[in-house]
């Protein structure tokens, strides 16, 4: 079995593409339940998404570098958990919450702010980070980052279809309303389904690898949720608002990360296998987290 540092999956420059856009459509769906006036009255009280966008692209980074230098994981592990936690807050998040009984409104919009920062702050993230770990260094030394063009990528990718899910909702409420709920459900089930049959293609190398960054991508999801909560509850904000900062900073954007692992790092092994184990597990706990949550309230 070769070291998975040396491995690289298979992934089509078609295939790629296809992610890019189920991706686009998967945040198009996810502007459907947004307007401008949304972003308006966060405006008057910020506290709450300003704590959600601290822990995502601040706390996490950091608890993911300690993380890294405790248990020094093999270079592209370690490579690849840096670029999830670099990632902004994950597609599903906003259902989770809603299923938790969290701030569904303020999910969604941490969801878009941190689209909207990702242009910047995943890229500067990802070196900032990944230059502090000599092995992770030596990767980045190896391949070619164009910050800009991957803010090209997020911009096409994300920032655009939030733009026009935003903007339809505001001057066709009455068509958003009637399409927001099946393609809520048809970006879902297309993302899943493509996520499915992209591990299908290299299932033998997931089978042979996955053991080697599960416990590792436990630890990191758990670390990315007890952050949120802490964060949230260090800064005095309601249960209502610290369900929707701990599932957002713990639902991470895996989708995106295979997309920059595949356009930037040629489908590196270790990077891959951690983002789409991350893909799977985010939602097995964050589904969890919102059943026994939602418990905790119907108890109440």
């Amino acid at each position: 079995m070769k070291d998975i540092d040396e491995i690289f999956l298979n992934f089509s420059p078609g295939s790629l593409v296809l992610l890019n856009a189920i991706l686009a459509i998967v945040m198009f769906s996810i502007a459907l339940d947004l307007r401008g006036r949304d972003f308006l009255a966060l405006a008057k009280a910020p506290k709450p998404l300003l704590t959600g966008l601290t822990s995502q692209f601040i706390v996490l980074p950091v608890l993911t570098y300690v993380m890294i230098v405790v248990l020094e994981p093999r270079a592209s592990i370690a490579m690849g958990l840096i670029l999830v936690a670099a990632c902004p807050g994950g597609n599903i998040s906003n259902f989770i919450t809603h299923r938790a009984g969290g701030n569904t409104a303020l999910s969604v919009s941490m969801t878009a702010f941190a689209t909207a920062g990702a242009i910047l702050l995943t890229p500067l993230n990802i070196a900032f980070w990944g230059s502090l770990y000599p092995p992770t260094r030596e990767i980045l030394t190896k391949t070619s980052i164009d910050p800009v063009q991957i803010a090209i990528t997020v911009t096409l990718m994300l920032i655009l279809p939030l733009a026009i899910g935003i903007w339809l909702n505001s001057k066709k409420p009455e068509f958003t309303a009637r399409i927001r709920r099946p393609m809520q459900l048809l970006s879902m089930a297309i993302f899943i389904a493509f996520i499915v049959l992209a591990l299908a293609a290299n299932w033998s190398f997931f089978l042979n690898y996955a053991w080697m960054v599960a416990g590792l991508v436990f630890i990191h999801n758990a670390l990315a949720l007890g952050g949120g909560y802490t964060m949230a509850r260090l800064l005095g904000l309601s249960e209502f608002d610290r369900r929707a900062v701990t599932i957002e900073t713990g639902i991470q954007n895996s989708g995106l990360g295979l997309v920059l692992i595949f356009g930037f790092f040629g489908g590196l092994g270790g990077m891959a296998v951690v983002a789409a184990f991350w893909g799977i597990w985010h939602a097995v706990t964050g589904l969890a987290l919102a059943n026994f949550l939602s418990r905790k309230v119907a108890r109440q």
